[in-house]
């Protein structure tokens, strides 16, 4: 692969390509002859797949749109959200989260359906999220006595990875048990904003390829509830995988 001003060269195959906030955002390539699923014949084709993967690990969010890409290998993501209880993928998280060995990368995606995707899903650096989060807290939470020593070890920089992870499901905690729904969801978004995620709507075709846990750059993501959405508005459904593991059937 090889890259020269807006465009991406891929083998025989010219891809526009941009930065939208912290993602780099890839369309089809340019020639009329593309293959319809370029994500696998192109992207992902055996002679450029490790590079791909090297992409992603270097921006750490790659968004690949206007896809027809075969279903084989993705399994639905689970888990709803309602007005009254937030999911476990609202909060930030990394995939594989409860494995000894997480996944190098994965890729959510929006298949062609009827249904529009009103949900977001939101996408920012770790650990920015977890700094953001303590510094989100609302007032009469983060006044407690108990955060002055993380507020202390984030100032010094002195975390490790397992302290950051400590950390993060201290805050998750408490804003599980100190914030109602609605003020949980707005808290996440001033989270959002802190952190700089990425929380575009989602496109039918398109995929996001997160770096989930790798030496140069590791995300996180949440299910992003908007501001405005009606209950028992239905929304379209997303899968995924772990590609840099279980490819599927290219």
């Amino acid at each position: 692969m090889a890259a020269s001003g807006g465009q991406l060269r891929v083998g025989a195959w010219t891809l526009p390509q941009s930065k939208h906030g912290l993602a780099l955002v890839l369309e089809a390539p340019l020639q009329p002859d593309a293959p319809a699923d370029w994500l696998h014949d192109v992207l992902l084709a055996p002679s450029d797949r490790d590079s791909f993967f090297d992409l992603v690990d270097e921006h750490g969010l790659v968004v690949v749109k206007g896809v027809h890409a075969r279903e084989a290998g993705y399994r639905m993501v689970r888990g709803r959200s309602s007005r009254g209880r937030l999911s476990q993928g609202e909060y930030y998280h990394h995939d594989g989260c409860t494995g000894p060995v997480k996944p190098r990368a994965v890729e959510i995606r929006f298949p062609y359906q009827l249904i529009a995707r009103h949900v977001a899903t939101a996408v920012a650096p770790f650990p920015d999220t977890v700094i953001a989060m303590l510094a989100e807290l609302p007032s009469g939470l983060g006044a407690s006595a108990f955060w002055s020593p993380w507020r202390e070890h984030v100032a010094g920089a002195t975390l490790d990875r397992a302290g950051w992870d400590t950390l993060q499901g201290l805050l998750t905690r408490a804003v599980r048990r100190e914030l109602g729904a609605e003020g949980a969801r707005a808290y996440f978004r001033g989270v959002d904003a802190r952190a700089g995620a990425y929380v575009e709507p989602w496109e039918a075709g398109e995929s996001r390829f997160i770096a989930n846990a790798n030496r140069l750059r590791t995300m996180q993501h949440r299910r992003a509830w908007p501001l405005a959405m009606p209950e028992g508005t239905p929304n379209g459904n997303l899968v995924k995988r772990w590609p840099a593991e279980e490819l599927g059937e290219p």
